[in-house]
């Protein structure tokens, strides 16, 4: 909620409604309440298990084609190939993420008094915006998503094996703790680095107008640095990584977990 609203502020009279992450949580709880904190929660809920889903197998899948087709295994699969199969994780995963985010994103800039066109619920938004507009600003959701996937899985890969060495000095596949610390730091290495194009997706997402505030990707990104300079792009940073960096490394540790006990 705070990094959605941090990226979507724009300067008015010169001055950016909230001075940061702490001023804005505190102006949502003043103004809206706690409940204002968790707008958006459900579209969140039940999309992030099926993107989830489709990134872990999808990776999986192409570590192991791609592990077969050079000789090797997937745990020992180098730095280049790693990338190429998290890459297209990041492509199909789309499928899941683009709707979620875009009701999420709608929900979470109304305003509290509800003087606003966008419907209240999950279900009124997505009922308006129809199928063809949930994949609003999908060009912009591949922008961060590939290129997150591409940095994150084999960052997450070598930072296990580098916590397995150093923790246990083996090089036997990761244990879950190695698993759970190098998916915490490459998630959030990796949600910083996309943090740019994050804002722009945000931005193209979160209009509720007929017609749209941007023409594209390029445009808005041309607007936000003329108007509002290169530090835009960095709006949401901190609460971006606090989120990210935990989830993945809670979501890696807990497939990893189940892995191991199903003999994978």
């Amino acid at each position: 909620m705070v990094k959605t609203r941090l990226q979507n502020q724009k300067p008015v009279n010169g001055r950016l409604p909230y001075a940061g992450g702490v001023d804005c949580f505190r102006q949502i709880v003043r103004q809206e309440g706690v409940r204002g904190l968790y707008r958006g929660l459900v579209p969140n809920l039940a999309g992030v298990t099926p993107e989830k889903a489709i990134k872990l197998a999808i990776n999986d899948i192409m570590r192991g084609v791609l592990a077969e087709r050079i000789g090797t295994t997937p745990d020992r699969l180098p730095v280049a190939y790693g990338a190429l199969a998290g890459a297209t994780a990041g492509l199909c995963q789309f499928v899941a993420t683009n709707p979620m985010e875009i009701v999420k994103i709608r929900m979470q800039v109304a305003t509290a008094s509800g003087a606003t066109a966008v419907p209240a619920s999950a279900l009124g938004i997505a009922r308006q915006l129809g199928f063809r507009g949930l994949y609003r600003g999908t060009a912009a959701t591949l922008l961060r998503d590939v290129p997150f996937s591409l940095l994150f899985f084999p960052l997450q890969a070598l930072l296990a094996q580098k916590a397995q060495w150093f923790i246990y000095k083996s090089r036997e596949k990761p244990s879950t703790i190695c698993v759970l610390a190098g998916s915490t730091v490459a998630g959030m290495v990796a949600a910083a680095s996309v943090t740019p194009a994050d804002v722009i997706k945000t931005r193209l997402q979160s209009s509720s107008q007929p017609t749209p505030a941007y023409r594209g990707v390029v445009d808005c990104a041309t607007r936000i640095m003329s108007t509002e300079g290169p530090r835009a792009f960095f709006k949401g940073t901190v609460p971006r990584c606090l989120t990210m960096a935990p989830l993945f490394g809670i979501a890696l540790m807990m497939y990893d977990m189940q892995q191991k006990i199903l003999g994978w």
